[in-house]
């Protein structure tokens, strides 16, 4: 009985130092991984938009107004997360739309859209994505892919096979429709927030 009681008070020692542990790690890293975070979004800001030299929260972003605007636009498997403007010397160029689309090929895909005063979107980028290697990933390994998106001022995009024939149309990735549809499904949330909340310069 003593060896039993020997071995529980060991077994419950290193949980709690184990626990301690982790928890130190986790106070530690928590930061910093945050501070990673945040810059890997300005990072995609600039990309997306890149006449900004500024950006700031868009002070009238609500998330649950954002989903009733797609809602009631048909717009289900996604959401808008943020909106930031983009300004140049203190004027407004545009926006940037982070959106979360949750029907990808491996699940959630985030990226950011850039918007100009427009409506006309400037650049995409991955903020997360875990498509399948060599199908869906192409959309952010092949950067002439998403650039089908580009500098077209359209209210929605579709997805068809083959080679696209009006500035609406996307050509699908080979062998990935699913990621295809997903990452347009989030592009056209994007401007449907855009040109139901923002309608230009802001």
């Amino acid at each position: 009985m003593n060896k039993i009681v020997k071995n529980a008070m060991i077994l419950t020692a290193i949980t709690v130092i184990s626990g301690f542990l982790l928890g130190l790690v986790y106070e530690v890293t928590k930061a910093p991984i945050a501070q990673a975070k945040e810059n890997a979004k300005v990072e995609a800001y600039r990309e997306v938009l890149a006449d900004a030299d500024e950006f700031t929260a868009y002070e009238e972003f609500d998330e649950g107004e954002a989903s009733s605007v797609l809602k009631d636009s048909g717009i289900s498997a996604c959401t808008i997360n943020e909106v930031v403007v983009g300004t140049k010397n203190g004027e407004s160029v545009g926006c940037v739309i982070t959106v979360t689309d949750s029907e990808g090929y491996g699940g959630e895909i985030q990226f950011a859209v850039g918007i100009d005063n427009s409506g006309v979107i400037k650049g995409i980028s991955f903020l997360s994505i875990a498509e399948s290697p060599g199908l869906g990933m192409n959309a952010k390994d092949d950067p002439t892919w998403k650039e089908q998106y580009y500098d077209k001022e359209v209210a929605s995009f579709s997805v068809v096979k083959g080679a696209s024939s009006s500035d609406s149309e996307v050509s699908a990735l080979s062998g990935a429709t699913i990621s295809s549809k997903a990452i347009t499904a989030g592009v056209n949330a994007a401007l449907c927030y855009y040109n139901s909340e923002l309608g230009g310069a802001k």
